[in-house]
């Protein structure tokens, strides 16, 4: 089973440069077309399960605004 992951995006310092979106290896970050940050960009959102928590996202983001959260599969202990 393969590392899955996620991101949340804080609105408060997102500024919609979308220098996550573009580094993405897994192409799964997409600006939310939907919503205004407070300060009235677009922020970036997740738009498919295949995550894998690399963290390459949060460590281009200029503004620190992604926090990438990460689950390992558990493994089958040998008895």
């Amino acid at each position: 089973m393969a590392v899955t992951g996620w991101i949340v995006v804080d609105d408060n310092y997102c500024k919609g440069c979308g220098l996550c979106i573009e580094a993405c290896p897994q192409e799964v970050l997409v600006f939310d077309t939907e919503r205004l940050t407070p300060k009235g960009y677009h922020p970036a959102k997740m738009t498919q399960e295949t995550c894998t928590g690399c963290g390459i996202c949060a460590v281009v983001c200029p503004d620190a605004a992604i926090t990438v959260y990460r689950e390992k599969p558990e493994r089958k202990t040998r008895r």
